[in-house]
């Protein structure tokens, strides 16, 4: 079975937002959704995005997308009303974020949508578009949709990654201080199975919004405890990304869950439920599905290589710059010094030290980089394209090493991490809809 992910950020809705828009504005993105239902469009606006629009049809399309989703993963359907709205709420999220990419030049042409959907159909054991798209097609998926879906996640990363990731720093400092906290609290070697619901609290939220939050997450909490399927009401009342997949956050190290929830967990046995959890996001309810024992020593295969890149642009086409690449290679060849090449003509940040990358664990470099890597033989060179451009790699040697204090500090920063792109880019949405026009034309049941 093939599921769609789908991007689940958003904050309970009020029936009507006008946030940070004077009543021009609104006036005028008002009667801009009005005239696009004079001139003969057969459906009806259910919210105004700024200067867009969500439709009747376009909300039904998502609805049917979903209900068709939960009930291949198992899982009990929600109310109606209650998952249109959160899908509504998605949706909207969804739209500001394709407006300010937008806005700020950010786009996926067809040529790198195609890459992705190949490397899509490879992950899922399809060996050509084709029968990927027959495989969707037989699932009710409308390929030319799932195209878009696709497009749309990869500018939604890739905005992420600009105004969050980018942006975000973890010192050492920060993982010695983490690591000596978890030594101190004790922190077993074991892995937890997690699944959790987030009810988010806007930005600069009145007390009685506070409270309508908290009072959604205290409802959730007691329809599970009285028996409800927790993937059901996940999919229901969570505001999270992976609400639709019943909240499964997957198998997670102590290293990488807050304090605030170990503190929790630590207390649970598998199928339980934690009570309501306030952090910055919001309230949060987690469940235990299973853990398990993480402690064993970490031996993997390390590579020494050096690389030249040349770097493709819309200057120096993909043909120019692997031909350059072809030159350095034939002197290479004929006994031309490496590590010089390197230092003249590799557009990457390696290329004062010759090109040398150091000692390389498995998943460091990109999945192209690292499986040409990996059919190289000592002191030969070998091609290969990325995202990045045209690489000639050379393997020096490998070795078998015991990484287990360097993954240990690597999961630190990764926990770190994580956990400040999440609470930033939570940040970020949520600054992004106080800034937007949004206009409710729809009721739902409170």
């Amino acid at each position: 079975m093939l599921v769609m992910q789908q991007t689940a950020y958003g904050a309970d809705a009020p029936t009507t937002s006008h946030s940070n828009a004077d009543v021009k504005a609104g006036k005028s993105r008002s009667n801009k959704a009005d005239s696009l239902q004079q001139v003969g469009v057969i459906d009806s606006v259910i919210a105004v995005v700024n200067d867009d629009v969500i439709t009747r049809r376009e909300l039904n399309e998502r609805l049917d997308d979903v209900v068709r989703q939960l009930k291949k993963q198992g899982t009990p359907l929600p109310p109606t009303d209650l998952l249109e709205r959160q899908l509504l709420e998605r949706m909207i999220t969804d739209l500001l974020q394709m407006q300010y990419a937008n806005e700020s030049g950010i786009r996926v042409d067809d040529t790198q949508l195609d890459q992705a959907i190949v490397r899509i159909a490879q992950q899922n054991n399809f060996s050509s578009i084709s029968e990927f798209r027959a495989r969707l097609e037989t699932e009710g998926v409308d390929f030319k949709k799932f195209r878009e879906e696709i497009r749309n996640e990869i500018i939604s990363t890739r905005l992420r990654e600009r105004e969050v990731e980018s942006k975000l720093v973890v010192s050492d400092t920060e993982v010695d201080n983490y690591l000596a906290n978890k030594a101190r609290m004790g922190a077993s070697e074991e892995e937890y199975h997690l699944a959790h619901i987030l009810v988010v609290v806007p930005e600069q939220a009145s007390a009685d919004k506070i409270q309508a939050a908290r009072d959604r997450a205290e409802q959730a909490l007691g329809q599970i405890k009285d028996g409800a399927d927790f993937a059901q009401i996940a999919a229901g009342s969570s505001d999270a990304k992976d609400a639709l997949n019943g909240g499964d956050l997957g198998w997670r190290t102590s290293d990488t869950i807050p304090a605030l929830f170990m503190n929790e967990l630590q207390n649970l046995g598998p199928g339980q439920v934690t009570a309501v959890l306030r952090s910055p996001s919001g309230f949060h309810i987690l469940k235990l599905v299973e853990k398990r024992s993480s402690k064993a020593p970490v031996v993997v295969t390390q590579t020494h290589a050096r690389h030249i890149l040349i770097k493709t642009s819309e200057i120096v086409s993909e043909t120019e710059a692997k031909n350059r690449l072809v030159e350095i290679k034939n002197r290479i060849d004929n006994g031309a010094d490496f590590a010089e090449q390197a230092k003249r003509f590799s557009q990457d940040g390696s290329a004062q030290q010759g090109g040398d990358l150091g000692w390389i664990s498995p998943g460091q470099t990109v999945p192209e980089f690292e499986e040409a890597l990996n059919k190289l033989q000592p002191n030969k060179v070998g091609m290969v394209k990325t995202q990045f451009g045209w690489h000639l790699i050379q393997l020096i040697e490998r070795r078998s090493a015991d990484i287990s204090e360097q993954q240990r500090r690597q999961q630190a920063r990764v926990a770190i991490g994580t956990y400040k792109s999440d609470e930033q880019y939570q940040d970020w949405l949520r600054q992004l809809r106080d800034r937007a026009f949004v206009e409710y034309r729809i009721q739902f049941n409170n």
